[in-house]
């Protein structure tokens, strides 16, 4: 059957896209860098440290890490007197370091002593999370939350109302549980879960407005653990509120497992428009660094097409064609090599996060991927001669041999990205 004969749809087949969430838009500002959130801007990644804020320096180093693995935002914690009193320090030292990402204060049970008594670290910082949950209790609750809205205001810092069900308000949970017991079809108890997750976040957004800070300055989440009660949470708040949104499964796990369910949760409500900012929140391998989480992230926004980071390198899996190594090693080594340049060549070479590079292992699909790849090579399988072609724009210009392929490979990649990417730089040498 010849494809003329094959029956055809009446209409093309759609192109997946993402969906467009118009929400407010809000900025989170330090020194003349300005990271717009929301209304349209890319999504954003955040992440947090696990450091104590009291070492100054321990501090300072590991947010310089993340900021330039690419976290746009870095969250710390800052939660004794000891702490607030270093924020400052650690902004200074991020400062001397040429590093302007803004800082976020993670604050509970006590942000409102903290931001009142300690003005140097309200000002050192460039948004506050609040946790509505443990912001105080009973008459307490109103006053507290009252101090920290009123701190945001006098020195014009956006906060994000950071809802954990972990945390959840329980006189809030109480009172939904008695209203629902009284329906004639009652809910069921997570759905009633839900309703006070979006419940505390919204009108907790609403006060904040009420008392005078602007809804623009305000940033939502409701953070779970399981990856279809997060979908459930932010399709219902996305529906029902127009605010920026900060999306992250909370207590995501480990290694694969938080890995896999960040991803699986998140990518299904980014393609559907829902979501300003993102944080994949893993608890690091021993000796991992804390930056996976940041690749993470990143990797999950541009695998959707929803931005670009570092240029992409296709490879095969392998099978029984490629029972040597070579090209899985030479895979990683240019994967690693082209990271480990970006925070320079993202200045000298704009546009080069654009970059597609094929590091095929054998001849049935190596040559076809390393057309469509801007620079690909394709190695020999098991068996085959010990040849690889290299395929630049499409078109095969060259064949590697021997012992040094790797190296080679990889001069023609730099080489490429100087020509293609050098004109017009910035810092072109």
């Amino acid at each position: 059957m010849s494809a003329t004969d094959l029956p055809l749809s009446p209409e093309p087949i759609a192109i997946a896209r993402p969906a467009v969430r118009r929400s407010r838009q809000s900025q989170v500002v330090w020194g003349s860098r300005v990271v717009t959130v929301g209304g349209g801007a890319p999504v954003r990644v955040q992440s947090m440290t696990n450091t104590d804020t009291v070492d100054v320096i321990g501090t300072a180093i590991q947010v310089k890490e993340l900021a330039i693995a690419g976290s746009e935002m870095v969250r710390i914690t800052v939660n004794t007197p000891e702490a607030a009193e270093a924020v400052p320090h650690i902004r200074d030292q991020l400062d001397k370091m040429g590093i302007d990402v803004p800082l976020i204060g993670d604050f509970h049970y006590n942000g409102h002593r903290l931001l009142t008594d300690y003005p140097a670290c309200a000002e050192a910082l460039s948004k506050y999370r609040i946790n509505p949950g443990n912001v105080g209790k009973g008459d307490k609750r109103d006053l507290q939350f009252g101090q920290m809205i009123e701190a945001a205001m006098r020195w014009n810092k956006p906060i994000r109302i950071g809802v954990n069900w972990g945390s959840l308000d329980q006189e809030l949970l109480a009172e939904l549980m008695d209203a629902n017991s009284l329906r004639s079809a009652p809910w069921e108890s997570r759905q009633v879960m839900y309703e006070a997750l979006i419940s505390s976040a919204i009108s907790s957004a609403q006060r904040a407005e009420a008392m005078g800070l602007s809804g623009s300055q305000i940033t939502l989440s409701c953070k779970v653990s399981g990856v279809q009660d997060l979908i459930s949470v932010y399709r219902e708040l996305g529906r029902r509120t127009d605010y920026v949104l900060h999306l992250g499964l909370t207590e995501a796990g480990m290694g694969t497992k938080g890995t896999v369910a960040s991803a699986a949760a998140l990518s299904v409500l980014l393609q559907e428009g829902i979501g300003d900012t993102i944080r994949v929140s893993l608890t690091p391998q021993p000796g991992e660094s804390r930056t996976q989480e940041v690749v993470i992230a990143s990797e999950i926004l541009q695998s959707l097409g929803l931005r670009i980071f570092v240029p992409s390198v296709t490879a095969c899996p392998g099978c029984g064609r490629t029972t040597s190594s070579t090209f899985q090693e030479l895979a990683k080594q240019i994967d690693d090599f082209l990271r480990a340049q970006m925070p320079v060549w993202r200045a000298r070479y704009p546009g080069v996060e654009s970059l597609k590079v094929a590091v095929m292992g054998c001849i049935v699909n190596g040559p076809g991927e390393s057309k469509h790849a801007d620079i690909g090579i394709s190695l020999p399988g098991t068996g085959e001669a010990p040849a690889a072609p290299v395929f630049i724009d499409g078109e095969k210009r060259l064949t590697l041999r021997g012992e040094g392929i790797a190296q080679e490979f990889q001069g023609l990649v730099e080489n490429y990205i100087e020509n293609r990417f050098g004109s017009g730089s910035v810092e072109k040498k």
